[in-house]
């Protein structure tokens, strides 16, 4: 069975990210250690299923993002574009299987849109880093 490289690269770098950004927010929100923990175990299954996902997403992004140009600033920008623009539904979506009212939804997902906002870029690097790290290397021959 051969292995998608890339899907395990993102995959990865989403679960971890994912605990370590996400446990950090829920920490400083004020959630118990054990209820931050209970939170981060319970979206590694999302993860899982949406993590590739949000890796071609954004790689399709990028690319169509190129013709504004290749700057630091455009990057960091296209990169907080896919997180948020990706994560938000995906979010709603959770919220609104729990039944909160549509008030409750609009102001969680306002509140997390700052976050994600923040975090797009970092987990940009993050992933990328990750996939560098998941290529094989070639091994010169003796």
């Amino acid at each position: 069975m051969a292995l998608n490289r890339d899907m395990l690269a993102d995959t990865f770098a989403m679960i971890t990210f994912g605990i370590v950004a996400g446990m950090c927010v829920e920490l400083l929100a004020g959630l118990s250690f054990e209820q931050s923990l209970q939170s981060r175990l319970m979206s590694i299954p999302v993860n899982l299923l949406t993590a590739r996902a949000y890796g071609l997403y954004r790689d399709w992004l990028m690319d169509r993002g190129r013709c504004i140009g290749n700057g630091f600033m455009q990057i960091m920008l296209l990169d907080a574009l896919a997180f948020l623009s990706f994560q938000i539904p995906l979010y709603a979506s959770l919220l609104l299987s729990t039944g909160v009212s549509l008030e409750q939804l609009l102001v969680a997902c306002t509140g997390q849109m700052g976050a994600m906002l923040v975090m797009g870029r970092p987990y940009g690097i993050y992933m990328q880093f990750c996939r560098h790290w998941f290529r094989p290397v070639a091994i010169p021959a003796a």
